[in-house]
């Protein structure tokens, strides 16, 4: 019990859930360990490039790289960077990758921020035979964003798309549930909605500069790819 968090959200009361958690045991603290979990400081790898062999009709495609923890406010930005990269079909990636060239069945980014460090990433499906210039295309991409950030029009329009997502994804009781979770396991304020809101409109574009420059530049990124063929 020691080294459990227990959240809950919806139609409950707070005194209720203590009492049924007194009546089961967990509240009981003193007959589980309560030491900290040991872990070790991450030590990012190098980037690197992999190929799984796998006979299939089309290869899937991630660029990834480490980035920052839950706690460090980066984070913010950088979902603001991976938004307009990857979040929909009107983000770059899905615009130039898929409708201007043809090159992908579906693209898309992803992020993922945890007590000691952070992910994020690319995803490609593409067709085998297109596979190597639609990765060609994703690193052209990322090395634009990287050189030259973002221009303030598209910021503008990544900001409200990301307050529209953050706004959204608490609409659900799950969602609640997790955010609390995740905000106790990893030693972090509750944080308000408009709180959240305000903090993604304040960011500047000399920190989105900095975000792209540190963490999305091609060279950073490792390439694993699963399909019939190693990408060249």
């Amino acid at each position: 019990p020691g080294q459990i968090v227990v959240a809950a959200s919806g139609n409950v009361e707070h005194e209720q859930l203590l009492a049924a958690l007194e009546q089961t045991g967990w509240m009981d603290v003193a007959t589980g360990d309560v030491s900290p979990l040991a872990t070790r400081p991450p030590v990012a790898c190098p980037p690197t490039v992999r190929h799984e062999q796998r006979d299939l009709t089309q290869t899937h495609i991630v660029f990834g790289a480490t980035t920052v923890p839950y706690a460090d406010p980066r984070r913010y930005t950088l979902s603001l960077v991976s938004t307009l990269l990857g979040g929909g079909m009107s983000s770059r990636l899905f615009q130039r990758v898929r409708e201007e060239l043809g090159l992908a069945y579906s693209v898309s980014t992803f992020q993922n921020f945890h007590i000691d460090t952070g992910v994020h990433g690319v995803y490609v499906a593409t067709a085998p035979e297109t596979a190597a210039e639609a990765a060609r295309a994703v690193r052209d991409e990322l090395a634009r964003v990287a050189a030259e950030g973002i221009p303030a029009d598209e910021l503008a329009t990544a900001k409200g798309q990301l307050k529209g997502q953050l706004t959204l994804s608490l609409e659900g009781v799950s969602s609640r549930m997790y955010r609390a979770a995740a905000v106790e396991l990893y030693g972090q304020p509750y944080r308000p909605l408009d709180e959240i809101l305000a903090a993604v409109d304040a960011i500047a574009s000399e920190e989105v500069a900095a975000v792209c420059r540190d963490y999305f530049d091609p060279s950073r990124q490792t390439l694993v790819s699963l399909g019939p063929r190693a990408i060249e």
